[in-house]
């Protein structure tokens, strides 16, 4: 690590201890050079996978858009934000530990609609009838069938 004072690169580590509920480092640091303190901050850098779209394009993941489908699936719903940000917690954590450095968007939808099945019955019937492009009723009622027998089987 470089002073900030004198740009030496030789500096030593006098303490550590966690922060932000274990999810930093805060160091304090000394410049061997000019002896001037120093505080750092050090936490994990996990990389979001690129999405790959049905139409074969990559893009970067997008937290907000991610966001976005949930909220609008479960509009005036009864689920509180913080479930949903459990939620959004939970789909990041699955990507990231995928290891991939990239993911179809398919297995993205998917674990969307896992987590809204367990949310609410309608806002997962909302985003699977978008999700899945239903074109008739029979379709709907073939999900609502499929959830039905999921919950009489639990």
């Amino acid at each position: 690590m470089h002073c900030p004072f004198c740009n030496t690169d030789d500096t030593k580590v006098i303490d550590s201890r966690l922060v932000a509920d274990g999810g930093q480092v805060r160091r304090r640091r000394e410049c061997v050079e000019c002896g001037e303190r120093f505080t750092t901050y050090e936490l994990a850098e996990l990389v979001m996978p690129r999405v790959i779209k049905s139409d074969g394009s990559r893009q970067p993941f997008d937290e907000e858009k991610l966001r976005a489908g949930l909220q609008r699936a479960l509009e005036k719903r009864p689920v509180s934000i913080d479930e949903v940000e459990i939620s959004l917690s939970q789909i990041k954590h699955f990507l990231q530990v995928t290891g991939e450095r990239e993911i179809s968007s398919r297995v993205i939808g998917e674990e969307v609609m896992k987590k809204l099945h367990k949310l609410d019955k309608v806002a997962y019937i909302r985003f699977a009838s978008v999700y899945r492009s239903f074109q008739d009723l029979s379709e709907f009622q073939d999900e609502l069938n499929r959830l039905k027998k999921s919950k009489s089987e639990n």
